[in-house]
């Protein structure tokens, strides 16, 4: 599969070089698509589950039950991005103290493990620490050590777009081709071949409810670059501009919006309630199997 390298425009302060490793994703993606990326949260104000996992004992049980649910990765995070504002910025100092506790006994349950951050340090010590993969959300474009951290450690790395501000009518299919053109370069030049990128569109950061559509109506599109493709729509705004909702109220908009995305192709989904999103896929991949 494709998960690209990047590249720093500053050396990193500290990196803890590993091995490069084969793509921990290949044996899976090629044992079933979608993967089921389940998502722990460990952080006190994410928008949608904030503070249920802030414990490291609740953090730990909740990762235990994604693994019994069927998830395929676990994306750990510590610092929330909250796509539609009001994120506070938290100290990589505080985003390790938060994952310190936890990290080992999530690796430990068997399964891949992502770190989700957007800064060069935390990576640095989760991929030494039990974590195969990092999750970019600035796509590798806004901390300038993030590249040359998952070079040194052979990681594989998803990049999703993102963007300061909301612009309504922006040709937002145009703007995220852009973005991945650049972070595909900024990895190029680091070393990370695209068998180590994963591409996100981002779905509700920096965009309109509408915006998030079309995005996952026109999501084949991006199948152009090489790379798979993650979708994470899970308990997203858009949904509510559908139907009116609060987040714990979206799992069926939720999954509506994966089942279109894995028929658009994506290779990774990354959810909240993996239980039904797995059977979901399950049950319309058996259907599209049937005589």
């Amino acid at each position: 599969m494709d998960l690209c390298k990047a590249t720093a425009m500053a050396s990193p302060r500290t990196v803890s070089p590993a091995p490069a490793q084969p793509a921990p994703l290949a044996a899976l993606m090629a044992r079933r698509q979608p993967l089921v990326m389940g998502i722990l949260n460990i952080t006190p104000d994410s928008f949608s589950d904030g503070g249920r996992f802030f414990d490291p004992a609740l953090a730990l049980a909740h990762a235990r039950q994604l693994v019994a649910d069927g998830a395929d990765i676990i994306d750990i995070g510590a610092e929330s991005t909250r796509p539609y504002g009001g994120a506070r910025p938290v100290s990589a100092e505080d985003e390790l103290t938060r994952l310190k506790p936890v990290l080992a006994g999530v690796a430990g349950l068997g399964l891949p493990v992502s770190i989700d951050t957007m800064k060069a340090t935390v990576a640095d010590w989760a991929l030494a620490n039990g974590a195969t993969i990092a999750n970019d959300v600035w796509g590798l474009q806004r901390d300038p050590d993030m590249a040359t951290v998952v070079a040194a450690h052979g990681a594989p790395v998803v990049v999703m777009h993102n963007r300061d501000d909301v612009e309504p009518t922006l040709d937002i299919m145009a703007d995220i081709a852009a973005f991945f053109a650049r972070s595909l370069d900024i990895a190029d030049k680091a070393g990370i071949g695209r068998d180590r990128v994963v591409l996100d569109p981002g779905i509700g950061f920096g965009k309109t409810a509408e915006q998030s559509l079309a995005v996952l109506a026109r999501l084949a599109e991006l199948k152009t670059f090489g790379c798979p493709l993650l979708v994470g729509a899970s308990r997203k705004r858009f949904i509510a501009h559908v139907v009116p909702s609060e987040p714990q109220q979206r799992v069926g908009g939720s999954i509506a919006a994966h089942l279109a995305a894995a028929q658009a192709g994506a290779a990774i989904v990354r959810v909240h309630d993996v239980a039904p999103t797995v059977q979901a896929l399950r049950v319309a991949a058996a259907i599209g199997q049937a005589p």
